[in-house]
């Protein structure tokens, strides 16, 4: 569910990404298995590269002490990394 959320997430046009970073939030969803799960979602300005945004995913199961992580480097149009 994690890396659905995260494809979800970098599914913003570049200009929508800058737009909102630095910014995050929690909400309840639905996990495919039926439990009540928390998703946060971030999305922070990376150091490298320079101008680049990470966007950080993660589902938690409160009642399970259980999640899964998901993190995407996204580089602004034109900038390509090694």
């Amino acid at each position: 569910m994690a890396i659905e959320e995260l494809d979800a997430a970098c599914a913003l046009r570049w200009v929508e990404m800058k737009a909102i970073t630095p910014w995050g939030d929690t909400y309840e969803g639905m996990a495919p298995s039926g439990r009540e799960v928390e998703v946060e979602r971030r999305y922070l300005w990376a150091h490298d590269p320079v101008g680049a945004i990470i966007i950080e995913v993660e589902v938690r199961d409160p009642a399970k002490r259980t999640g899964a992580e998901a993190r995407a480097v996204i580089s602004p149009p034109g900038v390509q990394t090694v």
